[in-house]
């Protein structure tokens, strides 16, 4: 099944998601961990949240798949580097992933969703895989606010939404996720729905989200394309590119995200 992934892996991405962790990204998912079980950890991107997933599983073990191999090196480094041992990463498809029915006590992903073509078939997957008695847990973003606005950050939300509509991504995936759970055989009974959030308002906060921000505009497949396409001019993407490192530089900036969480079990 073809993939929609409007980001691609370049290191101004990946700088984005390796300030993800289990503490500040699957909290609601830690309560239910035990030492001894096993997790999937579907797009696990740079690894960052599935390393510190094993941290939590020391007798456990921990599988990390993304459906590209290109950020999977760098997360196998970063495991080893850290000492890290009972976590292994590989290349799947969270369309049909490459598992055993029933192989997995925690099937995790975060922020996925709203990228692939089909969600109620990537839950019937994790669905699939994960035991009886297991859980899946899946966080995606509903909503985000920003202060100040600036004409080039909306014109960046604006330019980013019109690939994502065009790529059919799921957009605000985290509204939905209980319907699609329902739609891949989990029962409401058997589901637990939730919200968490993030803000970034510091001065370090800033510059990891919007210094981010700034490179992928500057240097992205995303932006790339926007050029080729004729979504935005060079002369455009620049005054984007500006707008950010303004709201990073603005001690008032402030930026907060609310996610949808769900807590699925089989």
């Amino acid at each position: 099944m073809a993939q929609t992934y409007t980001n691609d892996h370049s290191p101004s991405v990946m700088k984005t998601y390796t300030w993800r962790d289990a503490s500040n990204s699957a909290a609601y998912l830690l309560p239910h961990l035990q030492p001894h079980m096993s997790i999937l950890d579907v797009g696990c991107g740079p690894g960052s949240i599935t390393i510190d997933l094993a941290r939590k599983v020391p007798q456990g073990r921990v599988v990390g798949v993304e459906y590209l191999s290109d950020p999977l090196d760098g997360a196998r480094a970063l495991a080893s580097s850290e000492g890290v041992t009972n976590v292994t990463f590989e290349v799947g498809d969270i369309h049909n992933l490459p598992f055993a029915e029933n192989t997995f006590d925690v099937v995790h992903a975060h922020q996925v969703l709203q990228h692939i073509a089909d969600p109620v078939q990537a839950f019937k997957e994790m669905r699939r895989v994960v035991k009886e008695g297991g859980v899946v847990a899946v966080q995606e973003t509903s909503t985000s606010t920003l202060y100040p606005e600036s004409e080039g950050i909306v014109a960046w939300s604006d330019l980013q939404e019109q690939m994502r509509k065009a790529n059919e991504n799921n957009l605000k995936a985290g509204t939905q996720l209980h319907v699609w759970a329902k739609r891949a055989g989990f029962p409401l009974d058997k589901i637990k729905k939730s919200t968490g959030s993030w803000c970034f308002s510091s001065s370090d906060e800033r510059e990891y989200w919007g210094g981010a921000m700034e490179g992928r505009i500057r240097s992205s497949g995303l932006a790339a394309t926007a050029l080729r396409e004729g979504l935005a001019s060079e002369t455009e993407l620049q005054q984007m590119a500006a707008a950010w490192r303004a709201w990073v530089e603005n001690e008032d900036g402030w930026l907060g995200f609310l996610n949808g969480q769900i807590l699925c079990w089989k």
